[in-house]
């Protein structure tokens, strides 16, 4: 369960994104970000906020997933985005999540074990709010997930490759909306095959792959 602040943010996340984007070896330059939903990971000790955007630029789809930290992340500089003014949450220091071991460890946890997305209650709503990108992992394990030790992301070729210790974790930062991810079957519990996160936002005909995890 995600709680989100009703709150105003200075810079706002995707005048973030608009800066960080271009310095991406992913990305091509060609057309304003624009956004086309988000969908979030919960951090079980509720001190980190875990959300991916998905956006447009271009003719391509992109996805950049963030964590939001109320204090700096040691040893991340190479991977802080930037910092925003919180009007509940004051000072926020955004990172690539890829490099932020909080994300790795809710990314695998969501492929191996067929999480979705976290629920979204609202501070003054009642009843929890949809998420604009719903995801679901394609693994049924039903034991914990093994201990990791996140390296540092390597990028490039549309992709990010984080290696956290037994596992290899895949993140797609460029969007195949034409490959079909909906028929996938669980691997079994050695990790022998690749289990996926698939994705799907309204207007998308069928899920789209967004990341995936492998044992090294």
């Amino acid at each position: 369960m995600a709680i989100i602040h009703k709150a105003t943010l200075s810079p706002t996340k995707l005048e973030l994104i608009a800066e960080y984007l271009p310095t991406q070896p992913w990305f091509i330059q060609d057309g304003t970000p624009e956004l086309v939903g988000a969908y979030r990971f919960d951090d079980p000790a509720g001190e980190v906020g875990l959300e991916t955007h998905v956006v447009t630029a271009g003719e391509r789809i992109y996805q950049v997933p963030l964590s939001y930290r109320g204090h700096e992340l040691g040893g991340a500089e190479e991977w802080l985005i930037g910092t925003m003014d919180h009007s509940v949450l004051g000072k926020r220091w955004v990172y690539d999540a890829c490099a932020d071991p909080i994300y790795v460890k809710a990314l695998a946890t969501a492929i191996l074990t067929g999480q979705q997305q976290a629920e979204l209650n609202v501070e003054g709503e009642s009843q929890p709010r949809p998420s604009t990108v719903t995801v679901k992992g394609s693994g049924t394990l039903d034991g914990g997930v093994p201990a990791l030790s996140a390296s540092a992301p390597v990028s490039g070729s549309g992709v990010t490759i984080i290696d956290a210790g037994e596992l290899r974790l895949k993140v797609t930062r460029v969007l195949d909306v034409a490959a079909d991810a909906s028929a996938t079957t669980a691997a079994a519990p050695e990790l022998h095959h690749e289990l996926i996160l698939k994705g799907q936002w309204a207007g998308l005909e069928k899920p789209v792959e967004l990341a995936s995890v492998i044992r090294n």
